[in-house]
């Protein structure tokens, strides 16, 4: 392998790491594949960089997406940047952004690109299709936010 295919392995070892944490809501693998001042883009209101601002996330799309998966269709690198899309799979068994369950299986396509330092995650900047969600779930929320 050359030093370029080398690095590209890692660094989608350390991306596929990072939505491994997300799928399962793990704090601690987030914790351990992003920088302690990670930014996520767009940024929670009031939310201070690093992984403990996920927590409340985490736990909200663990009630409301127990089964979560995330299908990974694409990663493109371009030295420290790495451009993602990838598709979510789940069943909704909470509330979601004040949806009250309904038990119907969603898919949403997530895209994501993110900036690394040395190997881990320093920035990410990530949008989800949340209105193609609200349309299979037939409602929409009280409000866009997913700390509730």
């Amino acid at each position: 392998m050359t030093p370029t295919e080398v690095a590209e392995t890692k660094a989608r070892a350390r991306i596929e790491r990072l939505y491994e944490a997300f799928a399962h809501h793990d704090l601690e693998m987030l914790r351990n594949v992003v920088t302690p001042d990670w930014e996520y883009i767009p940024g929670l209101k009031g939310a201070k960089p690093g992984p403990d601002q996920m927590a409340s996330i985490f736990q909200n799309i663990a009630a409301a997406l127990p089964d979560m998966k995330i299908d990974i269709h694409d990663v493109l690198i371009h030295g420290n940047r790495v451009g993602v899309r990838a598709e979510v799979t789940g069943t909704q068994a909470g509330p979601l952004m004040g949806i009250a369950a309904t038990s119907k299986r969603v898919r949403f396509a997530v895209h994501s690109f993110h900036e690394l330092r040395g190997e881990l995650v320093a920035k990410t900047w990530h949008l989800e299709d949340w209105l193609g969600v609200f349309q299979q779930l037939g409602q929409s929320p009280r409000q866009l936010d997913l700390r509730e």
